[in-house]
This record gives C-alpha cells, sequence and structure tokens, in this order.
C-alpha cells in the first residue's frame, strides 16, 4: 500500500486494454470496451494498518475461520486485535457496509527496448459485495502490570493467565488483584457532549412526598388493578376508559367489536388477554383500549394477570375454579431426561440482549398508535380464520391439548383452558366441598397446582421423547441432598415470569402504567 501510494501512474486510459479486448474488436467505439463480470462474490477488509505479515493480519482479525463466523452472522461487526495473544486486549470493530465494487488485478507490460512503450491489462477478478470498514477507535486498553516498591513495571500475564495444566501451588500464589472490566466504553465513535443536562421527556415532577418518583407519566388507559386481599371488587369502569375507548370507536365494526366482548364476559366471566385476541380480530392498541371498559385487572392470587368481568368477584363463587391461572414452565435438566440442546422449544429471547460493541443495533418496529391504524369495517374485515391477520395468535397460545407442545417454555393457562381428562378430573375432585379460597390455590385442593404442573410436564416429556430421533439421556439415579432441596424448592415455589412476553403479567401491566 506504501509503494502504490508512492508511485504516480503516467499513463492515459487510451493505453489501458481490458482483457477480452485482446480476442476481438472493441464493442464500444472509443477507448471504452464491455467486458462480462465474472461472478465470484468476495468480502473486503479495510485494514487500519499497513500490512507486511499477512498471517499476523489474518491472527489479528481471528483468521479465516473467525473472519468466516463473523461473516455468517450479519448483525455482528468483525474484531481486531492488535494483540491477539494478549486476552485483555480490547477490540477495534468494524461496521459491516453492503457495497458493489469490483476487485481489478492491473498488469503492466513494458518493452525492454522501449520503456516508453508500456500497457496495462486489467482482469476483472470479482464483485465485492460486503465491505468491512474501520471507522471508529479502539477501547480503552489495560496492561496486566504492576509496579513495584522500587518503580519498575512488572508483568503479571505468568501469574494470572492459564497457559497449561497447574498444580495447586500455582492458585495459591500471592497475585496483585488485576480485574478489568470486559469493555470500558460501548461507544467508539466521539459524540459532543458540551456538558448538556439530560433529557427528560414526559417526567413527573418529583416531589419531597414522593421522591422516588416514576420516570414518564401514566398511560391514559385507566384500567382498574385490583389485588386479591382487596376487600371488594369494581362493579363499573373509569369515565375515563369509557371516553379513551369512544373516542377510537369510529366504525360499525368497532361497536359490533365491543358488543362482542361484553358477550364474551358474559359466557365466561375470566379471560386472559392471549384468549382475547384469540376470539376476536382487533387491534391490539384498540385491545387495550377496550378491555378497561369491560373488566379489570387481576394482580395477585389465582386469577393474577387475568381479566375479570367488572362486578364479578371469583373470590365468592366456587365455580370460578375452572378460570383459575396456572404458571407452568417446562422443566430441562438431566433430573428431568433432558436438557437445554434437547429442547423443541425455543426462547422468546436471548439472555443477552443488550447490545455490545462487537454487534449492530437490529431495527425494531416503531409503536403503533391509534390514529393509524386502519379503519376495520365492512364484510371484508370480519373475524374469519385467516392464515394472513396479524392480529389474532393462535389458538395454542392458550389452550393445551394432549399429544402438543406449548409454543413457549413459559406459559399462563387458565384451568379450563387445559383439555386432558386427569387434568380436569383433578380439579373437580372436590365439587361441592369448596370452604375457602386461598390465595395461591384459590378454592382447589391445597397442592393441585403442583400436581397439574406434574401431569403437564410428564405429558411435554412423553411428546418429546417420541419426536426425538436420538433417545434422550436417562435421568441420574443418584443426587446429592442439597441439591434435591433446591430442586423441589425451584418446582413448588411460584415461577417469576420474565419480562417482554405478551404471556405474561408484568409486560401487560406496563401497558397501562
Amino acid at each position: 500500500m506504501a509503494h502504490c501510494r508512492d508511485s504516480k501512474s503516467k499513463f492515459t486510459l487510451k493505453e489501458m486494454s481490458l482483457s477480452d479486448s485482446e480476442e476481438g474488436p472493441p464493442s464500444c467505439p472509443g477507448s471504452s470496451c464491455t467486458v462480462d463480470i465474472v461472478g465470484t462474490r468476495l468480502v473486503c477488509v479495510q485494514y487500519p494498518a499497513v500490512v507486511s505479515n499477512v498471517d499476523k493480519m489474518l491472527d489479528s482479525i481471528g483468521g479465516e475461520q473467525g473472519l468466516t463466523k463473523t461473516y455468517g452472522d450479519p448483525s455482528r461487526r468483525l474484531e481486531m486485535r492488535y494483540r491477539p495473544q494478549d486476552p485483555f486486549c480490547h477490540s477495534v470493530c468494524g461496521n459491516r457496509v453492503p457495497s458493489s465494487n469490483l476487485l481489478l488485478r492491473v498488469t503492466r507490460r513494458t518493452r525492454r527496448t522501449d520503456p516508453a512503450d508500456t500497457r496495462l491489462r486489467v482482469d476483472v477478478l470479482g464483485v465485492i459485495g460486503t465491505t468491512y470498514k474501520f471507522q471508529g477507535m479502539a477501547d480503552f486498553q489495560s496492561l496486566a502490570v504492576r509496579r513495584s516498591e522500587d518503580g519498575e513495571v512488572l508483568s503479571l500475564y505468568d501469574k494470572i493467565v492459564l497457559k497449561k495444566s497447574e498444580n495447586q501451588e500455582f492458585f495459591e500464589q500471592q497475585v496483585a488483584l488485576f480485574l478489568p472490566p470486559p469493555i470500558f466504553s460501548r461507544l467508539d465513535n466521539p459524540v459532543d457532549y458540551h456538558y448538556r443536562p439530560d433529557i427528560h421527556h414526559n417526567q413527573v415532577p418529583i416531589t419531597r412526598e414522593n421522591f422516588i418518583g416514576q420516570n414518564r407519566a401514566r398511560r391514559p388507559h385507566n384500567a382498574i388493578f385490583v389485588s386479591f386481599v382487596d376487600a371488594t371488587m369494581p362493579s363499573a369502569c373509569v369515565e375515563a376508559a369509557r371516553d379513551n375507548w369512544e373516542r377510537v370507536c369510529q366504525t360499525d365494526y368497532d361497536k359490533e367489536t365491543e358488543a362482542k366482548l361484553a358477550k364474551m364476559f358474559e359466557e365466561r366471566p375470566v379471560w386472559s388477554r392471549n384468549a382475547v385476541k384469540a376470539n376476536l380480530d382487533i387491534h391490539p392498541e384498540k385491545l387495550k383500549l377496550l378491555l378497561p371498559v369491560c373488566a379489570y385487572y387481576m394482580v395477585t392470587g389465582p386469577w393474577r394477570s387475568l381479566w375479570i368481568r367488572l362486578g364479578y368477584d371469583p373470590r365468592k363463587s366456587p365455580d370460578s375454579k375452572r378460570y383459575q391461572l396456572l404458571d407452568f414452565r417446562i422443566r430441562y435438566s438431566p433430573k428431568h431426561g433432558f436438557s437445554v440442546s434437547d429442547m423443541p422449544v425455543k426462547t422468546k429471547r436471548s439472555t443477552l440482549i443488550y447490545t455490545l460493541p462487537t454487534t449492530f443495533n437490529k431495527a425494531v418496529p416503531q409503536p403503533a398508535s391509534v390514529s393509524s391504524i386502519p379503519c376495520q369495517d365492512g364484510p371484508g374485515t370480519s373475524r374469519q380464520p385467516a392464515a394472513g391477520n396479524k392480529n389474532q395468535p393462535k389458538d395454542s397460545m392458550y389452550i393445551f391439548k394432549e399429544g402438543m407442545l406449548p409454543p413457549h417454555r413459559q406459559m399462563f393457562y387458565q384451568l379450563c383452558d387445559l383439555h386432558v381428562q386427569s387434568i380436569q378430573d383433578l380439579v373437580i375432585q372436590n365439587d361441592g366441598q369448596e370452604t375457602d379460597c386461598d390465595e395461591k390455590d384459590g378454592w382447589c385442593l391445597p397442592h393441585t397446582t403442583d400436581q397439574l404442573r406434574d401431569i403437564l410436564s410428564t405429558m411435554i416429556k412423553k411428546v418429546m421423547t417420541s419426536a426425538s430421533p436420538v433417545p434422550l439421556p436417562l435421568p441420574r439415579q443418584s443426587y446429592d441432598v442439597e441439591e434435591e432441596e433446591e430442586d423441589e424448592e425451584d418446582e413448588e415455589g411460584d415461577f417469576e415470569p420474565s419480562e417482554g412476553s405478551e404471556n405474561e403479567m408484568e409486560a401487560e401491566m406496563l401497558d397501562y402504567m
């Protein structure tokens, strides 16, 4: 690259000839020519240094294997480490950008008897469709060194980096504490800060009475939240909720949808939001405004995360036992016969969803607004089991049948939506004998929810075993006592739902808070 910068070409386009021009006369007049571009697809890396050793250059970007792995994931950035053998070296990240460049091989031929007679031959080797550009700065570096009492800099690599199998003495030696963070800065491009104050949109003023305040104003959906220990249940919706719905209820189809939802709550007083969405063709943004008009939201107890008809108190009616909630999570461990790699039910999201400097920020869909929802009116908008309807989830989102797998590893089922005879027999075993409504088991017998989870786990394990081409590993016969107690505590305790799911209570409450 340095040689190319120093040398200056004194040749014109007329003195250049393409590789295909020697086979016949040019197809275009003048000094231009038409050639066929080779279909070879290439990847270009704009290396931010002068390359004097190709092998060392490949090692700094992970070698051919690392480069292939990075290229296979469009969301990853190419990492380049100036010290690839140093585990504490922070990388420089190259951005992946699309390109439409050509890789040319230029050959200069000079006649020995006449140095002025020189021709250039140009060959098109391929098309560069992807280019990695290092446009940012390297992260702050931290060397594993320390200073001695006399000021001498001493290296710690031999004491903290494992290069071979070591004995117990290696781990018991006294070493200076060296725990650098994995990254120092999440940004590799400088920004103008100018010591400006942080901007807070719609922030609630902080008062002395409420010092730890909310970061934003409450959403004006006006849903009513009720706990299991509350003395009374609401019988009417908030007036603001009715006003919000009437503001967006502009078509005859919206009025028909409201009447249909009211009829659904008359036939069944307790519904989950997924069940409502599967039986009602309505945009999710409008459903957020319609549900508070017909029902209130239970936060705790056996009907938590469910919508209950206004004026209906499930704590006073033993018939509401069939509408109770079952928080179920698929069990996976060697104790239960299979591990995470054997799970055909994938997770809803990765645990590493936070953005790292080595990844791109993926585009997320913009939140929909009620005013941007197209009008649903006419016969073409009636609820039909069409596959292209994006507003309605499948029945498997809230119904469980024998022989099927849940769509997610954690599901919130109502007992009436578990279409398994053995489960229904367990639910109705104390019909007519209910006396008290418990906050954990409701109108069911104690530990009924644990037995229901065992039945579902056994059925799911049977389906997974029959569908797996390779036999699943058998569970271990012996376990430590402490491990058994921890597993039992985890199974018997309330499962904590992870954030961000349409089937979970926290995400649904955030829509109204």
